[in-house]
């Protein structure tokens, strides 16, 4: 099936410090969570890196609250999904499930939302996309440093921002880093707002100030109890809502 969506969408300029959030996964509890966290800190912007839907149990809501705050946001494969874009058979069976369960709360407005984010968000700073800058629409996993290796040549801007794995972790040409500095070139994972992977169960976003040139990945306690049984309550397999409990 062919993206209807535009493919990249030129960014106007941001200024000072940028948070960046991803992998929201329709938990509700994670996202208002964590945009709370992020209007205490008062950045200049919010950016979304893509699967707003998937997996839990409020995705219209999350859709709501991202379209309401006014929040960029590129495509993740959860929402094309849900969408109808890629092909179920592409995921898993437990994320075949939250697709289907997804597909039947979301609007034709919501779904036609989802299927409109472009694949690309181009700053003069940084690109943003959800999986990796090289083939954005094939979804591949950054995990290791050899798999960001041959993202590099495929953006012009010092930084990359990216989704996808659900795992915070900055790339070099070196390898794993744990700080950004000036003309150099970096993949960052920003990690999972609504479903984390790295053994920590709490949601993860990054912070980026332009000015400082610094990014910092922060974490933030939700009710994840809550959105469990919401998953448990709506029929969704069991292990999407005990790996919240747990992060991985």
């Amino acid at each position: 099936m062919e993206r209807s969506a535009k493919n990249r969408y030129i960014a106007p300029r941001y200024t000072m410090r940028t948070a960046i959030i991803s992998d929201i996964h329709s938990n509700l509890e994670a996202l208002t969570a964590v945009l709370s966290m992020i209007d205490a800190i008062q950045p200049d912007n919010i950016l979304c890196l893509g699967d707003i839907v998937g997996y839990g149990a409020n995705p219209a809501e999350c859709v709501d609250l991202i379209r309401a705050r006014g929040i960029p946001a590129v495509c993740g494969n959860h929402d094309l999904g849900a969408a109808g874009v890629l092909e179920e058979e592409q995921f898993s069976e437990a994320a075949r499930r939250g697709l289907e369960w997804s597909r039947k709360y979301l609007s034709s407005e919501q779904l036609e939302y989802l299927r409109s984010l472009p694949l690309t968000i181009d700053h003069p700073d940084f690109k943003a996309v959800h999986s990796s800058p090289d083939v954005p629409m094939e979804f591949r996993y950054l995990f290791q440093p050899l798999d960001a290796a041959e993202s590099f040549d495929h953006f012009s801007q010092y930084l990359c921002f990216v989704g996808h794995t659900h795992r915070p972790v900055i790339f070099s040409h070196a390898g794993v880093e744990h700080k950004i500095m000036k003309d150099r070139q970096y993949i960052v994972n920003v990690g999972s707002v609504g479903q984390p992977r790295d053994g920590d169960w709490r949601g993860c976003f990054v912070l980026f100030d332009s000015e400082r040139w610094s990014v910092n990945h922060v974490r933030v306690e939700y009710d994840n109890n809550m959105a469990r049984h919401k998953i448990i309550d709506a029929g969704l397999p069991q292990k999407l809502g005990d790996r919240l409990m747990v992060g991985v």
